[in-house]
């Protein structure tokens, strides 16, 4: 690993003292879809784990709530970061994905980034990690993710053998149209848990004083879906509202809490706590109109399901591409509560399920094996845009 290291130069007596004060390494800032991350070739890192973590936490600014020290936003879609390199395998890159904590020294690679995965496919071409045929409009970029120990095909448009970046496709949540990159996850499920299912297709979870009719889905990351009704809720209420009511935060990270112990994906409540990243939750209920941040209506016949959820225990601005992955095979697989207040398909061949959430309609491709019991691949399409590229500096502990 390279390294560029500032220096402080102090003068004692007749003598110079150098003291380092920073050091500094190679990085890109990209945005896929509607998350932003710092990304790393592998071989610019160094070996050891604590003092990857040390980068990565003073990288985005985990100590600070608003992460103006660093390169987050004080957002969980924004507080991020991706390593990649090439593969050790069969693939032509491996990735790896880790929740930065906001406000807290968290390092998090129990689970993925679904928006982020465009941007991969773009790092892969711009860094040089995979051939490319300038001559050509796009290029397959075969991807192994580490973190769900899946493989992924990616896509990528290109313009003069670099990542193409405008165009005409529309992302919600985002302002401007860019080049269309598809991502496609081959067989999704069992990632974290070893099963798309891990508690079968529905679970009556006891939270204490509470009973809740839950489904927890894991294609690509694990998540717990409840019902907006069992909340109270009509599914459809504004993100500023659902923040403002903390009890209601509180019981459903309870659920999150509970359900991840149901799982056997942690052992203890306390010990769910220490991974506030997966099992994400989200809130779903059947198609119907609603107004989206912006003030335009979305109406019901647009839709097959409404969904919001939460990240890191704040409601998501949009919906991780991961979620958006998981609720689309959740609507197709039989007998789940998404499956039940979704608007009905066949099973026995490829579909596009519209999931309305708070900033738009999100439109993912899924299709069940021929037995119907699992999902043979999920696939989103996103736009990427390469923001900066520089060395990024670390302070040295004192």
């Amino acid at each position: 690993m390279k390294v560029k290291v500032a220096k402080d130069t102090i003068k004692e007596s007749s003598r110079e003292l150098i003291v380092i004060s920073q050091f500094s390494i190679p990085c890109v800032v990209y945005r896929g879809g509607t998350s932003r991350g710092i990304f790393f070739n592998e071989k610019d890192l160094p070996k050891d784990v604590e003092a990857r973590r040390k980068i990565f936490i003073a990288g985005i600014d985990a100590y600070n709530p608003s992460q103006v020290n660093g390169l987050g936003s004080g957002t969980s879609h924004t507080s991020k970061v991706c390593v990649i390199g090439k593969s050790k395998g069969v693939a032509d890159v491996d990735y790896t994905f880790y929740q930065i904590g906001i406000g807290e020294e968290l390092v998090d690679d129990k689970g993925t980034c679904g928006n982020l995965m465009a941007a991969v496919g773009a790092f892969a071409v711009d860094e040089g990690l995979v051939d490319v045929d300038c001559s050509k409009e796009c290029v397959s970029v075969s991807v192994f993710n580490t973190n769900i120990t899946k493989n992924l095909i990616i896509h990528v448009p290109l313009i003069d053998g670099k990542a193409k970046v405008t165009g005409d496709f529309y992302v919600p949540g985002l302002k401007q149209p860019g080049a269309k990159f598809s991502v496609n996850i081959l067989k999704p499920g069992g990632g974290k848990t070893g099963s798309t299912l891990p508690i079968g297709t529905r679970y009556e979870l006891h939270t204490g004083e509470k009973t809740y009719d839950i489904s927890v889905v894991d294609v690509v990351n694990p998540f717990v879906f409840v019902l907006a009704s069992e909340l109270g809720l009509l599914g459809t209420e504004k993100n500023e509202e659902l923040s403002q009511n903390h009890a209601l935060q509180k019981e459903i990270e309870n659920i999150r809490l509970h359900a991840a112990v149901a799982t056997g994906m942690h052992p203890s409540i306390e010990a769910a706590k220490e991974t506030p990243s997966v099992p994400k939750i989200a809130i779903v209920t059947e198609p119907q109109d609603y107004v989206i941040s912006s003030g335009t209506v979305v109406r019901a016949e647009d839709v097959d399901i409404v969904a919001k959820m939460l990240s890191m225990g704040k409601f998501h601005r949009t919906f991780a591409g991961s979620g958006l992955y998981c609720i689309a095979a959740a609507a197709l697989l039989s007998d789940t509560n998404v499956n039940q207040c979704a608007r009905k398909k066949e099973v026995n061949k490829e579909h596009i399920i519209r999931i309305g959430h708070p900033e738009g309609i999100a439109e993912v491709k899924v299709a069940l094996t021929e037995d119907k019991a699992e999902v043979a691949y999920v696939g989103l399409e996103r736009t990427a845009r390469r923001i900066i590229k520089g060395d990024l500096f670390i302070p040295e502990s004192r």
